[in-house]
């Protein structure tokens, strides 16, 4: 089984750089073969790298959770299975690279530094605390790639407004679409992010019979999902539309950093377990 867990963990990058490949070359190419086939390779490496994450639980007895490079592995997955879950909602395509491209680094980083550990603190090896942390990151994932394709979104405004139609322009969708792949992919967000937090409520009185809901992580996250809350509010009754959501969701992803930062460096939290 660890032979299995180490070629794999080689593997995923192989994968994720190939995926990454084929979208990259049919968005400066345009050829039919990639149109078709680069989501066989997304769905491809998603398939695989979930069969990673699960082999590493069951032989080491705990989700892969337990470090921080356990973690930048369900980071890439979670980022690359929230844009897969985009692009079959929406069924656009073209904009993939950018967002494995940020697959690629965590898992690439993941790969190089991960370690193989059967003895972890207890807490970590309960199945809920996966399935929490993975919902959150799974909900962060959804706010990064909004983030990006608010970018995109200002980017290709910007050409607009100064008359540069070059490579951007003819191959990214229009900036409606880029508004709507933003709004969707933080609504996608805010849905993860509502189950990981609803399973915490339920866990946590469990597995810290002292825990307090004032604690510095509950408290930001909590903030940082009535923020996104009223971010789908606005857009719904107060019909906000183009620079307005983009806005709101790189600024809400810049809060978003921020928040984690401050609660992992200036407090002390039951979350943290390494």
């Amino acid at each position: 089984m660890i032979n299995t867990i180490n070629i794999l963990n080689l593997l995923l990058p192989l994968l994720y750089t190939a995926t990454f490949a084929a979208y990259a070359w049919d968005f400066l190419k345009e050829k039919l073969l990639f149109q078709n086939s680069k989501r066989i390779f997304l769905l491809t490496t998603i398939i695989i790298h979930i069969f990673y994450l699960f082999i590493r639980t069951f032989e080491f007895n705990h989700p892969p959770i337990t470090s921080k490079f356990e973690i930048f592995s369900v980071l890439a997955f979670s980022i690359a299975l929230s844009y897969f879950i985009l692009e079959l909602l929406t069924d656009i395509r073209g904009t993939g690279a950018f967002i494995i491209l940020i697959a690629i680094f965590f898992q690439v980083v993941s790969s190089l530094f991960i370690s193989h550990s059967y003895s972890v603190p207890e807490v970590l090896r309960n199945r809920m605390l996966g399935l929490h942390v993975i919902s959150a990151l799974l909900g962060y994932s959804g706010f990064a790639i909004s983030a990006v394709y608010g970018l995109l979104f200002l980017k290709l405004y910007k050409n607009i407004k100064t008359n540069k139609f070059g490579l951007f322009f003819n191959r990214l969708p229009n900036l409606e679409i880029l508004e709507q792949l933003s709004y969707y992919a933080f609504v996608i967000g805010f849905i993860l992010l509502t189950v990981a937090i609803i399973i915490g409520f339920i866990w946590l009185p469990q597995a810290f019979p002292n825990f307090r809901y004032t604690d510095p992580k509950l408290v930001s996250t909590f903030f940082i999902w009535v923020l996104y809350g009223i971010g789908i509010l606005s857009k719904i009754l107060a019909n906000w539309y183009g620079k307005k959501v983009v806005i709101f969701s790189i600024t809400g992803f810049g809060l978003v950093i921020l928040s984690l930062v401050l609660t992992s460096i200036l407090s002390h939290s039951f979350h943290s377990f390494y």
